[in-house]
Order: C-alpha cells, then sequence, then structure tokens
C-alpha cells in the first residue's frame, strides 16, 4: 500500500505516526517507500513558499555574533507561519553568499538530475522547508558575515553549535525538535554536536564527514596532502567576501568595525602553522597531535539517530564506514551508504532505476522519521547499502559483510605477463615466495595523472578522462605491481585491507604509495582503494589497531606523532604495515587483483621539506625475502584459488 501525498501531509501536520509501505529486503532503491518519499519531494508541497531571512544575528556565550540564514515557509497568504516546526541546523564555513547564489541558480533551474539532491543538503532546501520544517543556516565563527576567529573545528566552534541548538529551541518558531545536516565540514561539526550530547538534537545527516582527520587526509601515513593548503587559502579567502544580499547591514557602524579587526586578527588562518610545518617539521600540526584529538567528533557518543554517506574515493573515503561502526545504535537508527565516487560528486546518480534515492530526497524521509515521527520505513532502509565497485547497488546487515574471511596473498617476482608497461611485472598468489630478490624504484609525476589525482581534487579532475579514474596504466608505468592469476568466479573484497612490506632506501626516509587494483582482461587497471607510509611512521599502536579473528593485522594504526618516529638507516631493511581504504568491490570471472607500489604519489602524498631532504630522490627497495615475506591482507566472500 502506498499512502497518497494528501493523507502522508495531513499526518505529517498532525504529528500522526503512519505505517509505511513495506519495504522489500534488500533493495537500494528504498522499493516502494524510496517512491513514496521521492513523490513527497517532488509532488505538491504543504506550503507554498518560503520566507528568507538573511541578516539573523546569533550572541554566543563569548560575545562573539554570528550570522545566519533564516528560512521559514510561508502560507498561502504570503505570511510566514507561526507554528512551530522541527528545525534543521546547519553550520557551515563557505559564506551563506555562496550559498545564497546555489540557491538563486536552482530556483530559478532546479539542477536534481545533475545534483543526486546534494545541492538541498549543502544549503538552502526550500523543499524542505515547504514541507512543514524551519531551517537554520549559520556561518562558522569567524567565516562569512560572523564574527570573532575561525577555529577550524576547535573547542570553542563545538560549544558555538551547542548555542546554535539552544538558541533555535527558544525560538518560537522551533517545537523544540533539532536535526543537523550538511555536506563534508558542516558533515563534521553535525558529528562533533551529537557526540557532544546536546538533549535537543534529535537526527544527524551526515554527507561524507570524517572521524579521523589526520589518516584521511591531512597527513595520511605521514605525508601530506595537498588538498589541505588549497583548501584552507579557499575559505580564508571566501571568509573576507561580504554578502552581497546583507551587505549594508554588515559592512555599517560597529558590527563591520568589529568584523574587520576580527578579520585582521586571523587573516589567513592556520597558513603559516602549515607553511612552518612543510618547511620546517617542527609545527606540531604536521603531526598527529592532541589540536586533532580535540576535532575529531566523539563517534561512540552519539545518541542520536545518524545517517552517514561516504565515497570509496571521498577524501575521508575510510570515515564513513568507520563512523557506522562507531556509532553505539541499534542498524536502522543508523544508516551507511556508500557511493562509488569523490568528494563533489556526491549523490551523482542517484534516483535511477536500480539507485538510491536522492539524497534529498533521504534527508527529507530521515528527519520527517525521527523529527516528526512519522512511521515512514526510513528506518527499514539499508541499513549498509554499498556502491559495490565493479558491481552494482546493493543492501546488508554490515560492513564488511557478515560472510566475509581473511585472505592472505604473497608478493613474488616472478612474472605475470600482465603489466609489461610497469617497472616490475611480479606475481601475487596464495602461495609464499620462495626467491630472494630486490626490486628496485624511483619517485616520478605520474600521479598527476591518476585516479590519487581526481581524489585529492575532491573529484575535479574526474572530467579529463579515464587515466584520472578508471586506467591506472600510465601511472603504472612508475610502480613495482604485482598480480593475480584470473579468478574463474566473482570474488566480493569486503573490509579492512592491509599490505605488509620489506622495504630498504638509500636515503634516512622514503615514502611508500600503494594502491589495490582491478584488472580487466582486457587490462585496464582500475584503482579499487590506496593508502601511503613514510618508512619513518611505521611503528604501530596495537590498541588502535584493527585484527581478525585469527590475529592477523587488517588494519594498521600508526601513531604519527614526532616523537613516535624510528630511525631508518640507508640500505638497511625495515617492515611496513600499510593501510588501505577499506572498501567493497566484486571481481568479475577473468579479472585479476593487483597491487601497485610506488615511490610517492604526488600530489596526492607529499613530504614535509626535512623528510623530503632525508628521501630525496633516491631509489627504494621492495625486498622479496623467503624468510620474510610481503604480502597483503584483506576480507572477501568465500575461498578461491589463486
Amino acid at each position: 500500500m502506498v499512502y497518497q501525498l494528501s493523507s502522508y501531509d495531513s499526518a505529517v501536520r498532525r504529528g500522526v505516526s503512519r505505517t509505511a509501505p513495506t519495504l522489500p529486503l534488500g533493495d537500494p532503491t528504498g522499493g516502494a517507500n524510496g517512491r513514496w518519499w521521492r513523490e513527497l519531494v517532488d509532488g505538491e508541497t504543504e506550503f507554498p513558499s518560503v520566507s528568507i531571512t538573511r541578516d539573523v544575528d546569533l550572541e554566543m556565550s563569548d560575545g562573539v555574533r554570528l550570522r545566519a540564514t533564516l528560512i521559514r515557509p510561508v502560507d498561502a497568504s504570503g505570511v510566514a507561519v507561526t507554528t512551530a516546526l522541527p528545525t534543521v541546523v546547519s553550520i557551515n564555513p563557505y559564506n551563506r553568499a555562496v550559498l545564497d547564489l546555489i540557491d538563486q541558480v536552482t530556483h530559478h533551474l532546479p539542477l536534481p538530475p545533475l545534483s543526486g539532491g546534494i545541492l538541498d543538503v549543502f544549503g538552502i532546501n526550500r523543499k524542505l522547508v515547504q514541507s512543514g520544517y524551519v531551517q537554520l543556516v549559520v556561518d562558522v565563527r569567524g567565516t562569512g558575515a560572523s564574527h570573532g576567529r575561525w577555529q577550524i573545528l576547535g573547542e570553542r566552534e563545538q560549544r558555538d553549535s551547542i548555542e546554535v541548538i539552544d538558541w533555535a529551541v527558544a525560538q518560537e518558531w522551533c517545537d523544540g525538535n533539532v536535526g543537523m545536516t550538511g555536506w563534508s565540514y558542516s558533515a563534521i561539526n553535525s558529528l562533533q554536536a551529537a557526540g557532544n550530547g546536546s538533549p535537543h538534537l534529535k537526527a544527524v545527516f551526515a554527507v561524507e564527514g570524517c572521524e579521523d582527520i589526520v589518516r584521511d587526509i591531512y597527513i595520511t601515513g605521514g605525508a601530506p596532502s595537498a588538498f589541505i593548503p588549497i583548501w584552507l587559502a579557499g575559505v580564508n579567502l571566501l571568509k573576507w567576501l561580504p554578502n552581497p544580499a546583507t551587505a549594508f547591514g554588515d559592512l555599517m557602524g560597529t558590527n563591520a568595525l568589529k568584523w574587520f579587526k576580527d578579520r585582521l586578527a586571523s587573516p589567513a588562518t592556520e597558513i603559516g602553522s602549515l607553511a612552518t610545518g612543510f618547511l620546517t617539521g617542527t609545527d606540531p600540526r604536521i603531526y598527529d597531535d592532541p589540536y586533532f584529538d580535540e576535532r575529531d567528533p566523539n563517534i561512540d557518543q552519539i545518541t542520536a539517530p545518524t545517517f552517514v554517506f561516504g565515497g570509496w574515493h571521498d577524501l575521508f573515503g575510510r570515515s564513513a564506514t568507520r563512523i557506522y561502526n562507531q556509532l553505539d545504535l541499534p542498524p536502522g537508527q543508523k544508516q551507511l551508504v556508500m557511493a562509488d565516487g569523490y568528494h563533489i560528486d556526491a549523490g551523482l546518480g542517484f534516483g535511477g532505476r536500480v539507485s538510491p534515492p536522492r539524497v534529498d530526497v533521504l534527508e527529507r524521509a530521515w528527519f520527517d522519521r525521527w523529527l516528526k515521527g512519522i512511521d515512514n520505513g526510513v528506518d527499514e532502509y539499508g541499513p549498509v547499502t554499498l556502491q559495490q565497485q565493479g558491481g552494482s547497488w546493493t543492501s546488508g546487515q554490515s560492513f564488511p559483510r557478515n560472510e566475509s574471511r581473511v585472505q592472505r596473498l604473497y608478493l613474488s617476482a616472478a612474472n605475470s605477463d600482465t603489466s609489461k608497461h610497469s617497472v616490475h611485472d611480479g606475481s601475487l598468489g596464495s602461495s609464499v615466495n620462495t626467491d630472494s630478490q630486490a626490486l628496485a624504484v624511483r619517485p616520478d609525476a605520474r600521479g598527476l595523472v591518476s585516479r590519487d589525482m581526481t581524489q585529492v581534487t575532491a573529484g575535479a579532475t574526474r572530467i579529463l578522462g579515464k587515466r584520472f579514474t578508471t586506467d591506472a596504466r600510465f601511472q603504472e608505468r612508475g610502480a613495482l605491481s604485482f598480480t593475480t592469476t584470473p579468478v574463474s568466479e566473482p570474488v566480493q573484497i569486503s573490509g579492512s585491507i592491509n599490505l605488509h612490506l620489506r622495504t630498504t632506501c638509500k636515503g634516512t626516509d622514503a615514502l611508500w604509495a600503494v594502491t589495490l587494483n582491478d584488472v580487466a582482461p582486457d587490462g585496464t587497471s582500475t584503482v579499487l582503494s590506496n593508502g601511503a607510509l613514510t618508512s619513518s611512521n611505521r611503528s604501530l599502536d596495537p590498541g588502535l589497531c584493527e585484527y581478525a579473528e585469527d590475529g592477523s593485522l587488517l588494519m594498521a594504526h600508526h601513531p604519527l606523532s614526532h616523537k613516535r618516529k624510528l630511525k631508518v638507516t640507508p640500505g638497511v631493511p625495515v617492515d611496513l604495515d600499510i593501510d588501505l581504504v577499506p572498501t567493497d568491490a566484486i571481481l568479475e570471472p577473468g579479472h585479476r587483483l593487483r597491487v601497485d607500489v610506488y615511490a610517492a604519489s604526488l600530489p596526492r602524498f607529499l613530504a614535509v621539506l626535512p623528510d623530503l631532504i632525508k628521501a630525496g630522490f633516491r631509489t627504494q627497495k621492495i625486498v622479496l625475502d623467503p624468510f620474510h615475506q610481503s604480502y597483503l591482507t584483506f576480507q572477501a566472500v568465500g575461498t578461491h584459488d589463486w
């Protein structure tokens, strides 16, 4: 049974719980429910229009004034409704002037097929408001038109999130039920607010957030990312841009003076510390430091129902699955959707015949369920919906898949006759290596044309073709490649991945970058996952590593602190455990699995200047030794003859 829109809207207005249509088991589209949710978003709305107030002032407990946009539904007479409604809050640093521009473009030229609904989650969501919500969009302190100093997700900024929620609840237009939503930065501060225990926060919808900024993108494996300085520069520039919609009020009187003084006090937040860290290696923020511990959300403390959305090649690719697994909530109250995409293309292709509903549709269904109490079946969706790399969308009960078991494949120098374009064409198989050989590789610049490049640009270079997305053969010209025989039946890989290597180098440090690839019968090599590690950061924190039941290391956790760095002596072998981004993928019959090992992959993985001097551009070697095996550990469904 599918309810008519009028029946559902009436239930929403009265706060009456209704029974949803039965959700087909394992259907990533949501089945009848998904069609129902979409019809509610795309059909006739409860209210004909919205009222947008762009000059709202919120005073924080320390006296700093934040600026916000308030969006309220308007009735048929053109008056903003006075009824108290659930409120959805979004707090981000990208300047509401940018969100206003996006709103104007999408309002006059709707773009759901292109955006997959993500632009509504990112900014002003008119249809959500017209369905009986209030929306509050706030500039983070020190950004946009807000006063104060930008703290980049720090403790004071987290306190602001709680105070913003408390302020909203005290307004006559809020019924006391608050949800937080957002994409990227605003997803992170939504998770922070939920983890810090706001009693009024009843639901979170987080698209491509993060639970470990250090290991995701800041200094993965001890290697900084080119994304961070570019992103920091962008936000710092935007924070100097007045909002044209409220420029007169923002730039007049004491408000303007305070805003200008705050900007002068921190004209380029953290740019100096980042530069110092890169050039000297002395700033603690170039390592894993308490600075970051303060900023990582307390995921296990979250009690509000939380919807998590991620992408296998997102900037925060390793976080979404980890957030889902760390949430101490029953399935249904926590949901996970993982797409085979990057950062800026979140939701691309959603709403199709075999894909999940659009992101804005899922967001509306989530908030209808947890803020309005409507039994619409969204808690029966998933709870784990994955776009399997090399396959299609699937729904299940967990990640990794329940049937996954540990597999181990060993690196061998023996030729596989599949990657003669590589520096070395080696083999990967279930039999231990019995030969001794050292395979040399040197840094090169081919990472500029690779999936690593597309990941670090948040997906921007995907438009440049297959070399940047689905065919790594150009980059592999600088790799040591190790490839299996073809699989005779489908192989499902699901879970964490660790590569154990025995290595040497001619310098006093070395940067290693690795990928795990699916090799098609025509030779096309598609990256499924990646990782990196500098040799000096090879120490492990066993209490934070992930192990399989048999004791196998599945995910290495490296401290990445300055004091835990280990000495690297030229020519002396050291063992490395390199953690790769967890993934879910399928190898079809005739396909092969490949490990590519590089001496760096610029600009995805960079080195601070002191480490670069230590490593130089010298030769690095994998030491294949029968007494010190190099091997890949991962999880897969079934037993396979590799």
